[in-house]
């Protein structure tokens, strides 16, 4: 009798994977065997939150190309920072539905996001000026306050 409640229990147990995150080049180049269907999408956001109404685009960058999001603005608000030169993005989870030539976005590859996850904060970038560059523009900057003043004398004495 044990034995038969164990193998019932294991014939009834499942073991669920999540569906895994595809990369934008899947999504690119099977993009006719995506269409329309749900996919998990991963990336950095970059550029903006272009909020268009109750809706916002968004892109994420995945390190290899960016996939435009179409999405809710009350999933847009937990973006806290846009990848750019001054900071890193958001690294953004994505499940939505993929459109190989989205009918209401002018036939663009897009996805419309059912829902959002933020896997990673973004942060400031400080840049640090590097002491050779420094140097290097100083001397530079001295050659050409030398070369105008030159030219300043060198017209007053062609015009004596």
């Amino acid at each position: 009798m044990l034995f038969l409640l164990f193998a019932i229990c294991y014939l009834l147990s499942a073991i669920c994977y999540a569906q895994p995150a595809v990369s934008s080049t899947e999504l690119i180049e099977r993009a006719k065997e995506f269409a329309g269907k749900e996919v998990i999408y991963e990336g950095e956001v970059i550029g903006e939150v272009m909020n268009r109404g109750d809706h916002s685009w968004v892109n994420l960058n995945d390190g290899e190309n960016a996939i435009g999001i179409w999405l809710d603005n009350n999933l847009s608000g937990i973006i806290s920072f846009c990848g750019s030169y001054q900071a890193r993005g958001d690294w953004l989870e994505v499940r939505g539905i993929f459109n190989r030539a989205c009918k209401m976005h002018g036939a663009d590859l897009d996805i419309h996001a059912i829902n959002v996850k933020k896997t990673r904060e973004g942060k400031a970038i400080r840049h640090r000026l590097l002491p050779e560059k420094q140097k290097l523009a100083i001397i530079l900057s001295g050659v050409l306050l030398c070369l105008l003043i030159l030219q300043f004398f060198k017209r007053r004495l062609s015009r004596k």
